[in-house]
C-alpha cells in the first residue's frame, strides 16, 4: 500500500511541476529556440543573410503547432506500427486464436 501511496505522490509531484516553474525568458512561454538563434545570429554577425527562405509560412502559430503535432504523430504511429510488425513477424506472426 506505501509503493501505491509513492506513486501517486510522485506522479502528482511530476504534474504539478510545470505549474511551479517561472513563465519563459521574456519571449513568451511557448517559445521556441528558432527565435532565440535568429537573435543571437543578428548580434553576433549583423549582416548575415540566410541561405533559403521557407516555402510557405502558416498563417498562424496555432496552425503551425498543429502542424508539428500532426507530424509527430504520423510519425510515432508509423513507428509503433513498425515495431509491431517486426515484434510479430519474428515471434511467429499474431495468434490464430484468443487464448
Amino acid at each position: 500500500m506505501t509503493g501505491n501511496r509513492l506513486l501517486v505522490l510522485g506522479f502528482l509531484l511530476l504534474m504539478a511541476i510545470p505549474f511551479l516553474m517561472p513563465p519563459g525568458n521574456g519571449h513568451g512561454i511557448f517559445s521556441g529556440s528558432d527565435g532565440q538563434v535568429a537573435k543571437m545570429i543578428a548580434e553576433i554577425h549583423p549582416d548575415y543573410t540566410p541561405w533559403f527562405k521557407p516555402l510557405w509560412k502558416p498563417p498562424s502559430g496555432e496552425i503551425e503547432g498543429l502542424l508539428f503535432g500532426l507530424q509527430a504523430a504520423v510519425g510515432a504511429g508509423l513507428l509503433g506500427y513498425c515495431l509491431g510488425f517486426y515484434r510479430a513477424r519474428r515471434l511467429g506472426g499474431p495468434p490464430t486464436k484468443l487464448p
